[in-house]
């Protein structure tokens, strides 16, 4: 596959949400829109009653921000709307009235594991490390933050953000809470994501919006938190330090 994309197929009131990248399922603005359209759209889908949250590919879910399009940015607002973007895909996440379940069949960085983070059931493959690098470039994970912390509590947010070059295990990822579940193969990953889906389902969709409020009760200023964070990144991808960084991926 050399084409990127988002899709959405609706099969038995299961939505499955895919996204693909050539460049190692890294996200840039355009496909970051995309994710939140359709997240919104098949939250807003009477005929939708699960959604799962999957990238193509079987090596990484996702490799975070487009470096690409984090070389091209040149001022402060192109900055802060495209960090916008990671804010848009994570506030959709957390409002859309229906459970996501996430599917991670690899390694995920940096704003993927915001989107781990922000799925409300997620389960992986053994291959699923994580790792948050911003630090590495001279940013840091401000927009994903929240949603990670809130996952994986402070100590292990901390731990990843300071330590921006290590990857840690999916167990290590389990072990804090970020997957439920870890499967040896990708196939067993697919069987496990079916059932659950096909189980939440047969649940009263009244119930599921009430219990997901429930679920993200003390984050309702994320609207206006994650928008003041994607300034900061905004910012900060325009310093010196950043842009001699970044040249290493030209």
């Amino acid at each position: 596959m050399d084409q990127s994309y988002v899709k959405k197929d609706i099969q038995n009131k299961i939505a499955t949400i895919e996204f693909f990248h050539p460049a190692h399922n890294s996200l840039p603005s355009q496909m970051l829109t995309e994710l939140a359209q359709a997240i919104t759209k098949a939250g807003n889908d009477d005929e939708v009653l699960v959604i799962v949250l999957k990238s193509g590919g079987n090596r990484t879910f996702c490799a975070g921000a487009s470096f690409k399009e984090l070389i091209s940015i040149d001022d402060e607002q192109a900055g802060e709307e495209f960090f916008s973007g990671f804010a848009n895909v994570i506030n959709a996440m957390r409002t859309c009235p229906k459970f996501i379940i996430g599917r991670v069949q690899g390694k995920t960085v940096g704003g993927g594991v915001g989107l781990a983070a922000a799925a409300d059931y997620c389960m992986a493959t053994h291959f699923a490390a994580i790792k948050l690098s911003e630090l590495t470039i001279g940013i840091g994970p401000f927009v994903i933050e929240p949603a990670v912390e809130r996952k994986l509590g402070l100590s292990a947010t901390s731990q990843l953000t300071i330590d921006a070059n290590s990857f840690y295990s999916a167990e290590w990822a389990q072990d804090k809470g970020l997957y439920t579940k870890v499967f040896e193969t990708t196939e067993e990953l697919d069987i496990a994501v079916s059932d659950l889906a096909k189980n939440i389902c047969e649940y009263n969709p009244d119930a599921v919006k009430q219990v997901k409020q429930m679920f993200w009760r003390g984050t309702q200023d994320w609207g206006q938190l994650l928008k003041e964070r994607a300034k900061i990144s905004g910012k900060l991808v325009l310093s010196q330090f950043t842009k001699e960084k970044l040249k290493l991926y030209k």
